[in-house]
């Protein structure tokens, strides 16, 4: 990404002296990045050479360079080719039968779609919950409910995270106001300190000192002057790899924070650095809180919703261009987009759920929610739309394309105070309780919780926290 910062105002653009570095300045005050290395992105580059016959093989190891791992693997004879995508070998056999030719290698077998290919579960595996109360995000296999590592984090009072593609987490907070890029994998770590390592949190019981953690790539303070001004609305946007590689490019981030004239801050930085690229201004977005909630499409366009009578908004990602939805006659709170585009807010102050439907351009309110307020909402790539309801504690299932309650009323044993719900790779909705310190994994059929995570503390997470829901959007089932 190359190029130079702007800033727009309602769809007036400023561009700002200077190219594009990890310390960037605008009219919000200083936006720098504290970058602790460069990731990698995908799996390590390297060269590889295969004997005809029995080779002996040589491995060199892994070797870290600048903050990017490669690594080589040799070996004595002439080199043969890969075939197609180099899934396959010249003798193998494709899946109708047929066997690699190495006079029509690149045509003997049809090429296995990226997202076919094994590493996708992979990259999507953790949930990312914030421990707000400690400063801390924490990383936790979904698969396993094992917790593999917990972070601090830039700021104080960590809230929203998001997960890209990648894997990678990044996580807002909200005073004071900073975001933090953690990378899931150790392969895509940086070891800083020449050691051979990654020096990394391994759970709970080992959080490391805030800026020597080798999977925290960069941090950025937000100038924001309170609690309710900072870091809130956060979301990746989404990007496809090489048809031809399967390599994801880096997304770049958005962000949304309020100064103390009440205008909002909409921020796309860089993914690799955290230098702003583009910061929209959206004057009077208070009195109130910061953006609250935040989800991008699958253009990349970011759409942010306000609590209570603040309004909806999005950043068209190619002209920053602000559409205004407006406000719905109820207070929102947790927010998501479904497969069809639309948004949905749980209310706040009511038993109601509101949706923006985006081809009637209008607000509605889908009725009783089956109790209180509705916390934190997401929509699944199977046109359902969940959401973590409290008193009494439950999980609310909405059919998108209906509009209509499938359950409003799930009950989930041993929950108190639902906060976030999000949904993982394999289609499980997961609940956070900020109360209990706990995080149920629920059936999305039998509604029976199969999997219980403990020991968070503070848990206070209501946002795209496992990458599926942008999964989503990229690749629609």
């Amino acid at each position: 990404m190359t190029g130079t910062p702007s800033t727009q105002t309602m769809g007036s653009t400023v561009t700002e002296g200077g190219s594009m570095s990890a310390t960037d300045t605008d009219t919000g005050g200083s936006n720098s990045a504290t970058m602790t290395g460069v990731p990698t992105t995908g799996t390590p580059t390297g060269t590889t050479t295969t004997t005809t016959g029995d080779p002996t093989e040589t491995s060199t190891g892994d070797s870290t360079t600048e903050g990017v791992q490669t690594s080589t693997t040799t070996t004595t004879g002439p080199q043969v080719p890969m075939c197609g995508n180099g899934l396959l070998e010249m003798g193998e056999e494709c899946d109708d039968g047929n066997v690699i030719d190495k006079d029509a290698c690149s045509n003997a077998c049809t090429k296995v779609p990226c997202e076919e290919q094994e590493g996708v579960g992979e990259l999507l595996s953790y949930i990312w919950i914030a421990n707000s109360t400690q400063n801390t995000v924490s990383k936790i296999n979904t698969f396993t409910g094992v917790e593999e590592g917990r972070y601090y984090v830039e700021g104080g009072s960590p809230s929203r995270t998001s997960v890209n593609l990648l894997g990678d987490v990044a996580v807002s907070s909200r005073d004071p106001g900073g975001v933090t890029k953690i990378a899931a994998r150790k392969i895509d770590c940086v070891d800083l300190n020449g050691n051979g390592m990654i020096d990394t949190s391994t759970g709970p019981n080992n959080i490391l000192p805030l800026g020597t953690d080798e999977c925290v790539l960069w941090r950025k303070p937000i100038p924001s002057p309170g609690y309710t001004y900072g870091a809130r609305a956060t979301a990746w946007e989404g990007t496809k790899p090489d048809p031809d590689t399967c390599q994801y490019p880096q997304p770049r981030l958005w962000f949304g924070w309020m100064d103390a004239q009440n205008t909002a801050h909409i921020e796309r930085v860089d993914g690799t650095t955290g230098a702003t690229l583009d910061t929209v201004l959206f004057p009077n977005w208070g009195p109130g809180y910061s953006p609250y909630g935040g989800a991008v499409n699958a253009d990349g366009d970011f759409f942010v919703t306000g609590l209570s009578t603040q309004p909806a908004i999005m950043v068209d990602a190619e002209t920053l261009a602000v559409t205004n939805f407006g406000v719905p006659q109820g207070c929102k709170y947790g927010m998501t987009l479904d497969k069809n585009g639309n948004i949905w807010n749980g209310g706040c102050n009511d038993n109601s759920v509101y949706l923006y439907d985006m081809q009637t351009q209008a607000w509605s309110n889908i009725g009783n929610a089956g109790g209180s307020r509705v916390n934190g909402m997401m929509a699944d790539g199977a046109g359902n739309v969940w959401g973590a309801g409290s008193s009494p504690c439950r999980l609310v299932h909405i059919d998108a394309d209906s509009k209509t309650y499938v359950n409003n009323n799930i009950p989930i044993p041993g929950c108190s105070n639902p906060w976030g719900v999000s949904i993982d790779i394999e289609g499980f909705v997961w609940v956070v309780d900020m109360s209990a310190n706990v995080a149920f994994k629920i059936d999305p059929v039998t509604y029976q919780t199969v999997l219980t995570v403990t020991g968070l503390v503070g848990p206070y997470t209501y946002s795209d926290m496992t990458g599926a829901a942008l999964n989503a959007q990229i690749n629609p089932q």
